[in-house]
This record gives C-alpha cells, structure tokens and sequence, in this order.
C-alpha cells in the first residue's frame, strides 16, 4: 500500500511517538528529514514508497554535495532506517532498502568537562549572582543540584515542586522518551533546595516572585514569565556564563551539559561504576557512558606527558629541556 509521502510520514511519527515513547526533539528531527527526503525524491518524480537501497545512497552522496556534517549525514540515514523498517513491519513494502547502508558514522568527540577545582569556584560563585537574595538563591539551588545528580538542562528547569516536597533525599526525573529514574541529592544540593523552597513559598504576593508562583509559574520549582511558566534553558545558559565569569572560568567552557558531564567524569574518578552512571544520567544505552572512560585516558596520558621526567624532551647531553622556553 503507497501511502502519500505526507501521509506516511505522519503516521510514522504517530507510531513513534504513541509505541516508542520518542521525546519530541526526536520527532522533529524524524520529520524534518524524512521531509527533506520527500522533497528531494519529488524533484526526481519518485516518492518514498520507490526508494530503493541506490536511491538512498544517491540521497546521502547528495547530502554530502551539500557541505552536511558527518554526524548530520548519519542523522538523516537513522532516520531513513526508522521509516523503512517501520513501512517493512507495516506491510507497506516487501523489503528494507536502507537495513545494510553503513552511512558516514559518526566522529567521536571526547565531552568536554570541567575540573573538581572549576566547578567547586562555580558553586562558591553562584550565591553572589543575583538582583536580590530570592535569585541568589534560586541560583545556588540551580547549580548545585545540577552538578549533584547531572540531570539534563531540560529535565532541571522543568522540575515540579511537588517532586521537591519534604527534604527529599532523592528526585525522580521524567527523563527521554518519559522514562523515569532515581537521582539522590546531595547535602549541599539539598541544603541549597530548602533555602530556595523557603524563600519562594514565603514571597509576598505583590512582589515578582510571589506574582509568579500565584500564576502559571506556581507548578514548576523555578518559576519565570516564560510561556512554558518555568525558567528556560537558555535563561540558564546565560546564568552560567556569568557564575563562570565571576568564579574565574572561561564561559565558553561552561554550559549545563559540561556540567552533566562534570557530575558523571568525577563520579568515574571516585571509582563508580559505568551501569551506575548510566542510571543516573539515563542513558539507553551503555555505550553512550562509556564514552567517559576515555575521558579518564586522556586525562592520564596528559599527566604523563606534562608530569613524567621522561616524557619531557632531551638535550644532546642528556638533560631535559625546558618546554616553556
């Protein structure tokens, strides 16, 4: 059965969502390629239901003519092979065009993280950024409990106060694809959630902060004017270039992801291990936390070669140079 390329791309999205539990990002990504696809297969007057394994690779050479990343590239075949398996188990074709399409893969990139020494200036920094001592704390509370269970920035900001009721010593968090799990909270973070909690609950209704939690905000434990009524990621990103400023860190170092990945590398360092990580970020996959081992291997291959007398450069003589010279 051809279906209309809209058509089929609707329902696909619609399965995803309702049987897969796919977070919408994912589905805006599914849509905007598979859309792509349609476009491109329309000016060749073809359509969804004729590709063919040929036809998909001439898309992605196609994609490459265009100057599209590699990890852009293999984006769009994931999506590909989502839709051809799906149209395969939904008995709109015989066949998967895409199921031995190898693609471009991916590059691996080491995340970038932050030192305990970084992130410790950031939490003594964070309680002096603010207009007025509500906001120094709410940003106190921010950070340490960012960097004390490495939610996502989505996940944090988007945090009901109920599920931060009663001095709790754990969260659960929605997470991808509304899977949730158990975060412990540290002191310092829990310490940081009642000071905010107190603060925000005894606001007097005609200040700001009072307007809000009586408003759309009075859901979320970080209110704010936005549409969603909570404080938006981007509020948070730029918050943290400032803590970062003014704890001594170059910001463009610094956003809530580097944190996440501050919390799990020094969490590895401490000796955790990798399934206990991966809970506690959520990760589906396994493979997805490891990449933090190699984290830990670049950080000691560079304390070998800046430390380790041998590793320094040698005179003719014998006597090691002096690489800052």
């Amino acid at each position: 059965m051809a279906l209309p390329d809209h058509r089929a791309i609707s329902t696909f999205l619609d399965a995803q969502a309702a049987e897969s539990g796919a977070a919408q990002n994912t589905l805006l990504a599914y849509g905007r390629d598979l859309r792509d696809l349609s476009d491109w297969l329309s000016g060749r007057g073809a359509a969804l239901a004729d590709l063919s394994r040929e036809t998909v690779e001439d898309y992605l050479a196609h994609c490459d003519a265009q100057g599209l990343s590699r990890a852009t590239r293999a984006r769009r075949l994931s999506s590909i092979r989502q839709f051809t398996r799906f149209a395969l188990e939904e008995g709109w074709r015989e066949d998967d065009p895409a199921i031995r399409i190898t693609g471009p893969g991916r590059a691996q990139r080491l995340p970038q993280t932050l030192s305990r020494a970084e992130v410790e200036a950031m939490l003594v920094a964070a309680p002096k950024i603010g207009r007025n001592t509500e906001e120094r704390a709410r940003n106190l509370c921010l950070i340490e409990m960012l960097y004390a269970t490495g939610m996502r920035v989505s996940e944090l900001v988007a945090l009901p106060v109920a599920a931060c009721r009663g001095d709790p010593a754990a969260l659960l968090i929605r997470g991808k694809g509304g899977k949730d799990r158990m975060v412990p909270l540290t002191p310092p973070a829990r310490q940081a959630l009642a000071a905010w909690l107190a603060l925000r609950d005894q606001a007097p209704g005609n200040s700001r902060l009072g307007r809000l939690v009586a408003g759309r905000g009075a859901r979320w434990l970080f209110p704010a004017p936005a549409a969603g009524g909570h404080l938006p990621r981007q509020s948070f990103g730029r918050l943290l270039n400032d803590i970062a400023v003014a704890a001594g860190v170059d910001p463009a170092r610094v956003t809530p992801h580097v944190i996440r990945h501050a919390f799990a590398t020094h969490l590895l360092e401490g000796g955790a291990d990798l399934r206990s990580i991966q809970t506690l970020l959520g990760h589906a996959d396994l493979g997805t936390t490891e990449i933090y081992t190699h984290v830990l291997d670049q950080r000691m291959r560079d304390l070998v070669l800046n430390h380790h007398p041998l590793a320094r450069p040698r005179m003719r003589d014998g006597s090691p140079t002096d690489r800052n010279r």
